[in-house]
């Protein structure tokens, strides 16, 4: 990638986040975020990817607060059991990844944005999916939440180079993993509800938040996040709040593929409802995973 596509691509994603910034500034300024009314979920299980920090950290917590079963699913075991047993201390779906790192590989040979923020999810999704179906039931569906992020509006998604080794830039590495979950779940909705499946897949973005993500990203932003992060990002709590409502709000029964932004039902990048793109994203996923592609024949033994 030439040195003025990888300045466009930072560009895009930094403008993308001065919006979010602004717009979650202007709502705090205005009475600020307001925790919704979560009911309990005694006997659910949740499954929470990159759940030892961050917004999956307080993902957990809420969720074991409103009496689910909370499973962590990460790649430090050690990390995860002492956050399971501080979360039981204090209480008596899927978000791990990363942001604009240097260029590297996952141990799979993937692209690290491409392979950790979205092949990962949509890996681990398809895998459940049989038990998925076996526990949603009529007015008590199984609930699949991904988390993108406003910068999948700047995404760009060429299907002959999906992990950009035409050209790196961390910028537009980030913004096209974003952009491929929500082209991932919306698809994987349309599949379920052509079954009938009492499973439903939405997609959640969580805003700006003041996480560890930030440790990749230009100096300036990580020294606007230090000195002002507490007027224009979220707090973690703030940013699970989201997602919880996706996996667990009576509204959403029975209902997917939406993009979901401070708990409403928002519009996605146009691109993203486009079924062809969808279902060659998809496809191109199962090869680079090595599963069977269930596009055409879903959900058969």
């Amino acid at each position: 990638m030439s040195p003025l596509s990888a300045a466009r691509a930072a560009l895009r994603v930094y403008a993308a986040g001065v919006a979010v910034m602004m717009a979650q500034l202007l709502r705090r300024c205005l009475g600020g975020f307001t925790e919704p009314v979560f009911p309990r979920q005694p006997g659910r299980v949740a499954i929470v990817t990159g759940g030892t920090e961050g917004i999956g950290l307080a993902t957990c917590r809420r969720l074991a607060l409103l009496e689910m079963h909370v499973i962590i699913a990460g790649n430090d075991a050690a990390k995860g059991r002492e956050v399971a047993r501080k979360i039981r201390e204090e209480t008596g779906n899927q978000k791990a990844g990363v942001m604009m790192v240097p260029q590297r590989q996952t141990e799979d040979g993937f692209e690290e944005h491409f392979g950790l923020n979205y092949l990962g999810h949509f890996l681990l999704t398809n895998l459940l999916l049989d038990t998925l179906r076996e526990s949603g039931r009529p007015g008590r569906s199984a609930r699949v939440v991904s988390m993108s992020s406003a910068t999948h509006y700047v995404g760009e998604l060429a299907l002959d180079d999906l992990q950009g080794r035409g050209g790196y830039s961390p910028h537009g590495a980030y913004a096209r993993s974003k952009l491929a979950l929500v082209l991932f779940t919306y698809h994987l909705q349309g599949l379920l509800a052509a079954q009938g499946s009492h499973v439903t897949a939405n997609v959640a973005d969580p805003g700006v938040v003041d996480t560890d993500l930030y440790k990749h990203v230009f100096w300036g932003t990580r020294l606007v996040k230090k000195l002002f992060g507490w007027l224009f990002f979220k707090t973690p709590d703030e940013g699970a709040w989201t997602s919880i409502y996706a996996a667990v709000t009576p509204d959403l029964e029975g209902v997917g593929g939406r993009y979901l932004y401070n708990e409403k039902d928002s519009r996605s990048l146009a691109v993203t409802y486009d079924p062809h793109l969808q279902q060659e994203l998809w496809a191109r996923s199962c090869q680079m995973t090595g599963i069977r592609d269930r596009t055409r024949d879903p959900f058969s033994e």
